[in-house]
Formats: C-alpha cells, structure tokens, sequence
C-alpha cells in the first residue's frame, strides 16, 4: 500500500474514515488559510475599505470555482465505485472522460468570468467606491483559476482511490509560500490588494504543478494508457452525469450565497467588512465537519462499488455519532471566542465591525450540527448513485436562506440580523427532508442500481 493510501473496504470502519477524513479535514482547513492570510493582512495593513473589497470578492470566487469543483467531485464518486469495484480500465476510461468533460467547462468558465466582471461586480451592489480595488483583486485572482482546476482534479482523483495524504502535502506547500508571499507582496513591496491576488495565484500554480507531476510519477496506475485516449460515450456519459449534477448542487449553494453577499452589501462597508471576516471564522469552523462528510461519501462510495451494504450501514451510524460530537464541540467553542476571533481579523478600534460579527458568529455557530448532518446527507446521496438528491437537498437549504434572509433583512427591526438566522433555518429544513427521505426509502435502495 502506497504512502496515504487508506483500505476503506476491510477493517476498521471508524479508524479507516477518521485516518482518511483528518488529512482531508487538515487539507481544507489549510485550503482556507489561502483566504484568511489574505483577509488577516489585508485588514491590518490596508484597512476596513480594502477588507471589504476583498471579502465581496470571495463570494464570487468560491462561486467560480464551485462549479469545476462540483464537476471533480462528482468525477470522484465514479472513481470511487469503479475502484471498490476493481473495475481499473473502465477507471482509466473515466479519467480520459473527465479530462475532457472539466477541462472544457473550467475553460469556458474562466473566460466568461474575465469578459462580464466589471457588470457582476455592479450586480454584486459593491459600493462605487470599492469597485476599482475588487476590480483589480478579481481579475488577477481569475486569471489563475485553471491551476485550481488542475490541482482539485488530481486531489480528487487520489481521495477516490483512498489517498489524501499527497494532496494535503502539496497544499502545505501551496499555503505556506501563499502566506509568504503576502507579506512581501502587501507589507514590503506595497502593492495593495493586486499583491494579495498574486500571492494566492503563484501559490496555485505552485500546488498544482507539483500534484500534478508527482501522481504520473508515483502513481504508475492512474496514468492514461494510449489505449484509453479515446472517446467512450458510455464512459463520457456516466461522467457527465454524475458531474453536472454535483456542479449543480456545487454552483446552486454557492450562487444562493452569492445572492445573500450582494444583500449583505446593501447594508454599506461596516457590515461587509464584518460578513468578510466572520464568514472566514465560519467557514474555518465547520470545514472539518465538510470534508468528513467527503471522506464518509467515498467510504460508502467505494463500499457501494464493492457491494458491501452491512458495511454501509454500519458506516452511517459512526459518521453521525463523530458529526454530532465535533459540531457541538465547535459550536461551544466559537460562541465562547467569538469577539475574540474577531479581533484577530479587525483592529480592536473597530469596534462596530467586531460587534457585528460576533452577532453572526455566535447565532449560525451555535448551529453547526445542522450543516454537519446536511454534509452526511449530501455525501451519501452523491455516494450512492442519487447525486440528484444532493440538489434538492441544497435547493432547499439555499432556497430557504435566500428567500427568508431577503424577507427578515427588510423588517426594520431586524435588518441584517435576520440574514444570519436564516442559515440554521435552511439547513433545518434540509436536514429534515434528507432524513424523511433515507427512512422512506431506506438503504435498501441502493440494492436497485445497476454498476
């Protein structure tokens, strides 16, 4: 067994997820240095107008790179079933496939994300006077999304077959020279906010080059034979269908949360500024809880390949006792350190902008356990060949967030509180009609499917 490489088939099931989730939860945890080292350097160094900036920006590039992201991993699930399966060339065949299937949205994306910016950034309801500093941010950032494409789809491709040790080596490196780079860039050479946006760039190309050349070196296996170059439509279909739909859900939870920015920046540059650093607290939070429900899809991914469904079962009940524990733990922990996690963000001065975060910090932290269990959800749906549960499961939750968060947030009494209640609220709701519909149907459903 190669470096990393976890059995999730045999053994232990606890052991075998939590050894495969911790370097995936350290990875992503990791990934969101990325954006704090930004977010932390450009708010003491630059200050409250150039934080906003930023912090406006991020929502348009997770939504960005949601979408190829969601493509990769709907790729991965297949990976997954084929490898339980043992079924290598028609792995290989998929691999080809969703080369060409990713490599092609990625291209399209980036390109129409470079032509129609400056238009999204007015929709955005970015104030007039911080739409140069996120024009000039968005665009550098931009042009280095292929990198990010390459590097997921060959993280991705590891974690199917029980790897995520060599991807989180890779992005310890991405991060580290990211973190480097914007202090030289921001403090030493004062290049404002383009310095952030090349550090993160160069640190991507960096990551993804590596990954890159170092699974066709070590992983002989998952190399394209000439053989597999070719177009299989069968192959290219099953592809296309398990990715769109993960890009779907992908892109519709990020373009909801894309909406409740522009709602956010109605509410002027204090509240951006304080959404900007609270949502990096938020999502430093509950991002361990996010790639174990990653881990636990390819466990039952590669169990369903296998036809293993006892083991299944038995991984269900483990992953929601882990999930439960670790929300509650985080909850606890972020409502407690709130104003403190604020201020590691925001000069102590600020005090309206650390006021208002840590109202935000402590009503959607104080629900965690809701996102966890909607991340098991989400996972076990993409897992067993229901990645179209997954969509509704997320229209649901967004749906309701976007719609409650519009209605609150024009109440005068309540305004902008009443976008971060509606969170909890739709991840609530989804969690409940994702539950009804795994006990109406049961996990014998899965029986049904033709491999």
């Amino acid at each position: 067994m190669s470096l990393g490489k976890e059995d999730l088939i045999n053994g232990s099931i606890t052991g075998a997820m939590l050894r495969f989730a911790f370097p995936l939860m350290l990875g992503n945890l990791l990934q969101q240095c990325y954006n704090i080292a930004d977010t932390l350097i450009v708010g003491r160094v630059l200050g409250a107008d150039a934080l906003a900036a930023v912090g406006s920006s991020y929502a348009l590039i997770v939504f960005v790179t949601s979408v190829f992201i969601g493509l990769c991993m709907g790729c991965s699930a297949v990976f997954s079933m084929q490898y339980g399966s043992r079924d290598f060339k028609g792995m290989r065949q998929s691999i080809f496939s969703s080369m060409l299937l990713v490599g092609g949205v990625t291209l399209l994306l980036n390109v129409l994300s470079v032509v129609f910016l400056l238009p999204i950034i007015k929709i955005l309801q970015t104030p007039p006077e911080l739409e140069c500093m996120a024009y000039d941010y968005l665009i550098i950032v931009f042009s280095g999304m292929i990198f990010v494409c390459v590097y997921n789809f060959y993280a991705f491709l590891l974690r199917a077959v029980g790897n995520s040790v060599v991807p989180l080596v890779f992005l310890i490196v991405s991060v580290i020279l990211n973190i480097a780079l914007d202090v030289l860039f921001m403090v030493s050479f004062h290049m404002g906010v383009e310095g952030a946006a090349w550090a993160t760039v160069i640190s991507q190309v960096v990551g993804s080059v590596g990954l890159c050349l170092y699974t066709h070196r070590h992983f002989p296996e998952l190399c394209l034979q000439r053989t597999d170059c070719v177009i299989n439509w069968r192959s290219l279909g099953r592809i296309k269908s398990y990715s769109f739909l993960t890009g779907v859900q992908q892109s519709v939870m990020n373009f909801g949360i894309l909406m409740v920015q522009g709602l956010v920046n109605s509410f002027g540059t204090a509240v951006m500024a304080a959404f900007a650093a609270a949502v990096k607290i938020d999502s430093f939070a509950y991002m361990p809880v996010q790639d174990f429900g990653n881990a636990f899809s390819t466990f039952i991914a590669q169990n369903f390949g296998a036809g293993r469904i006892e083991r299944i079962r038995r991984g269900i009940r483990s992953a929601v006792c882990i999930t439960t524990v670790f929300s509650l733990i985080v909850s606890a922990l972020v409502f407690f350190m709130s104003p403190w996690l604020m201020a590691f963000f925001v000069s102590p001065e600020e005090t309206e902008i650390i006021d208002i975060g840590v109202g935000y910090l402590r009503i959607e932290g104080s629900f965690y356990v809701g996102i966890g269990y909607l991340f098991l959800l989400y996972g076990y749906y993409r897992a067993v060949a229901l990645p179209s549960m997954s969509v509704v499961l997320t229209i649901v939750s967004l749906g309701t967030r976007v719609a409650l968060a519009y209605f609150l947030a024009s109440v005068p009494s309540i305004g902008y509180t009443g976008i971060w209640w509606s969170v909890p609220v739709g991840w609530a709701l989804a969690d409940i009609v994702g539950i009804m519909y795994y006990r109406s149907k049961g996990i014998e459903l899965i029986k049904s499917f033709n491999l």
